[in-house]
């Protein structure tokens, strides 16, 4: 991949052809990064703040002008909403090593993807994980990898289905840390997985443990994902669609017919009209319809964070239950499933596809 090298430490040397005084080169690697949306630090008003702060301002998530939005945001918004948001998070936070269950699935995505790289390309790849927002930053990661020796790097945000307020912002990153480097390393992006057949086949394996270890069946099956303005559907954002497919494509790899499964949109917020149905919405009208039992998954979500495991577990499970529902079944997301693992590691290899080689 580079010129040779003589080792004066680990991990490191110099040019064979280059002077003694030349700095330290470390060895070629290819690198992999997992990106995904991100976390606070704490859930104490000013981590809260810095947080949303960096997410509300992004142009790809509110893409109102600055001049417009920002004083709303930094003035209105931003008094209030650290404190209810802090709440939520403390709901799920993980106590026991202090950081949102997010950054603690993320984790444990990346250690496994680690040790399934490293079995198949040993030393010569290096994996990592970093956030869109808060930490660990794409910034610092990337750079990090830069110094390991990584002069190739697979970029991988983990949305299944492409968005302009997900991969598109999660990639923008990436570019502007490139936009810093003396030697950028060569990138690539993975783009959206959201039809790929392990993909879909991991999501039916979880869909049908859980209703195997049900004492009932449920009469529906709701796919929730993260909800867009229409707006961004109409300017040729690809994410409602991709969703449809996603919901359609585990359908059938399920056996389900078309009345046993819907798609829904959580996560509603201003004044715009949005995708539909809303979820905490839709749930209610499936109760008042006489469904007593419905299972809820969110195949957006590569890791159970404060969009199910407080919003689809609470908020969203509540508008059921009060609209006369009896049982409310949420099906966790693949977080570190190993057949999830499965999936990932299908498509990073396929993004390594001549840049390495198994040994």
């Amino acid at each position: 991949m580079a010129d040779s090298v003589v080792k004066d430490q680990p991990g490191e040397g110099r040019l064979t052809h280059a002077p003694s005084s030349h700095p330290a080169v470390p060895r070629a690697k290819v690198g992999v990064v997992l990106a995904n949306l991100g976390t606070p630090d704490a859930t104490d008003y000013w981590s809260m703040r810095r947080y949303l702060s960096e997410f509300l301002s992004d142009k790809r998530v509110v893409d109102y002008a600055g001049w417009k939005w920002q004083p709303l945001l930094q003035l209105i918004i931003l008094t209030k909403r650290p404190f209810s948001s802090g709440h939520a998070y403390k709901s799920i936070w993980n106590n026991e090593k202090n950081e949102s269950p997010l950054l603690t699935i993320t984790r444990a995505q990346t250690e496994k993807m680690t040790e399934r790289l490293k079995a198949l390309y040993g030393d010569d790849v290096e994996v990592d994980f970093c956030m869109r927002y808060g930490n660990p930053s794409t910034d610092s990661v990337l750079k990090r990898m830069k110094e390991k020796g990584c002069e190739r790097i697979v970029f991988f945000p983990l949305y299944p289905q492409y968005g302009s307020p997900t991969t598109a912002t999660a990639n923008d990153q990436a570019f502007r840390t490139l936009m810093k480097m003396k030697w950028q390393p060569y990138i690539r992006t993975v783009p959206a997985y959201f039809e790929h057949p392990a993909y879909i086949q991991a999501l039916a394996n979880s869909v049908q443990e859980a209703y195997d270890g049900f004492e009932s069946r449920p009469t529906k099956l709701v796919a929730s994902y993260h909800g867009v303005p229409e707006r961004y559907l109409m300017e040729g954002d690809p994410y409602h669609c991709q969703c449809q497919k996603t919901t359609r494509l585990l359908r059938e790899k399920l056996g389900l017919s078309k009345e046993e499964v819907d798609t829904a949109f959580q996560s509603q917020f201003g004044p715009e009209k949005w995708v539909g149905p809303q979820t905490v919405e839709h749930v209610a009208e499936l109760a008042k319809q006489g469904h007593k039992h419905i299972a809820i998954l969110s195949p957006a979500f590569s890791s159970d964070c404060v969009e199910t495991l407080e919003e689809i577990k609470e908020e969203i499970h509540d508008s059921f239950m009060e609209a006369g529902g009896e049982t409310f079944s949420y099906i966790p997301c693949l977080n570190d499933r190993d057949d999830h693992i499965d999936a990932l590691l299908a498509v990073v290899n396929n993004e390594l596809s001549g840049w390495l080689s198994t040994p």
